[in-house]
Formats: structure tokens, sequence, C-alpha cells
């Protein structure tokens, strides 16, 4: 019978950064700036005389129809038998294009069955993916698939539920269990509210990609602590080359 470790190599730990579809709100074609003002009135109807689209470089990327991926860190590991031990080996998918990065993405998903575990992953990371596959014209790869399956067919873990217990009025950030578990933070240098800013303003995908890199390694260690095993092993953290093609022509690169 498979052990948790043994089961572990299996899981795809994944995190995404997202921005909004242009910097500008008055760069968005005229139907999307349309439907975006509708949007605006339901996030803040309190606020009917704000000027139209001040809420978009904000919040804009948020949203799977007024926004686009622009980063997909993943992780997986590998165990150590003999040295108890465990390999977290990760690595940032980024391209200039977003289907181009979707299209990596999908790659990896189609190369093995992978069950995919994120934080907060079932209601933003796995549909935000699906609607912008779709939406850039890419057939979903089969664990996102979830028209037709039971939940228990499904292949997702999230973290964030794993830690509800069936308390359906709790939301619990990342960096609350990362505390509370005793793992280092992923907030050093950016927070998800400064993603778009330094996307858009600051062009530093490279930043981004850090950041990204270090909410997987999060999530991949609160996952582990959620299952702790009588025997002690050591977690080691390992990254992969990037993608050739990341953002090289659009962003500088970090030293």
């Amino acid at each position: 019978m498979a052990t948790f470790l043994d089961q572990l190599g299996d899981i795809l730990f994944l995190d995404i950064e997202t921005a909004s579809l242009t910097e500008k709100f008055e760069e968005l074609p005229e139907r999307l700036q349309g439907e975006w003002l509708k949007k605006e009135r339901l996030i803040q109807p309190e606020k009917p005389d704000r000027s139209p689209g001040e809420l978009y470089f904000e919040r804009a990327g948020i949203h799977a129809e007024f926004g686009q991926v622009v980063c997909i860190g993943v992780g997986y590991f590998q165990q150590k038998k003999k040295e108890k031990k465990v390999i977290l080996r990760s690595k940032c998918i980024a391209h200039p294009e977003e289907r181009e990065l979707l299209l990596e993405f999908k790659a990896l998903l189609d190369k093995k069955k992978w069950v995919m575990c994120a934080h907060n992953g079932k209601e933003f990371d796995f549909p935000y993916l699906c609607r912008r596959m779709l939406i850039q014209g890419i057939p979903l790869p089969e664990p996102l698939q979830i028209a037709g399956k039971k939940p228990w067919e499904l292949r997702h873990l999230d973290t964030m539920e794993l830690w509800k217990f069936g308390d359906y009025k709790h939301y619990t950030r990342l960096e609350l269990l990362a505390a509370v578990f005793g793992v280092p933070s992923s907030k050093d240098d950016l927070d998800g509210s400064q993603v778009n800013g330094t996307f858009h303003l600051e062009k530093d995908i490279e930043k981004i990609k850090k950041y990204c890199l270090k909410d997987v390694e999060v999530t991949a260690r609160i996952y582990l602590a959620m299952n702790p095993q009588e025997e002690e092993y050591h977690v080691e953290v390992l990254q992969l080359k990037d993608s050739s093609k990341d953002h090289k022509k659009d962003a500088p690169q970090s030293d």
C-alpha cells in the first residue's frame, strides 16, 4: 500500500500571478470597457460618482475576463528514502505572450496524471486558469476538466479548504497558515496587491517570478505540515531552470 510520501510525488503544487489585461482602462477593447464599468458598480455600489475605470488598475487582475496570467509557479516532491528527505523541485513558467505560457503549462499537465494543489485554488487558481485557457482557444487539459465529473473524481487539493475542516464560513490567508506552522513568509519583497504595478509599471517579471515560487514553496510546506509523519524527514528545495522563452524581451533581468 502506497504511503503518504509515496503519493506525495503525484501532487503538483502551483501558484499563479495575474495582472490586468492592459495597463490602462482606456486601452481595453470598447465592449470590455462597458462590461468593466458594470463590474465596478457591483464591486463598489456605494460610490456611484467614481470616475469611469477608477478601479480597473487595482482590481481587474483578479477577474479572468479582464485579466491575464503573467506567470505560473509549479513544484513537486521527490523522495530520497535512504537520506530521509524530500526534494521540492520547482520552476516558474512565464512568457511575453499569455497563450504561450498557458500552452507550456498545459503540456506539463498532459505529461502525468497530476493531483493539483494550491491555496484557495478551487476558488481562484483553477477556475482562472480554465477561463484564460478557453479565452485563448486552448483545450482544457484533463486535470482541469471538471464538467460531468463527480466531486471525488476531481484531483484538486486546496490547502485553504483542507484547513476549514468543513467550516464553510472560514477564510484563512496563506500567510496566516505559514505563521501558524512556522513556515518562512513569501511576502518579503512583494505581496499580491503589488503584482499589477510590478508587471505594468516596473516591468519586473523576475521579481514576480521570485515571489510566485516562494508561494509555491510555502503552499507545499504547509501541505506537509498538515500531514505530519511519525518519522522525521528533511525538506530540500531545488529550483529548476525557467523556460528559455521567459520575458527576456520585455523585462530587465534582476541581479
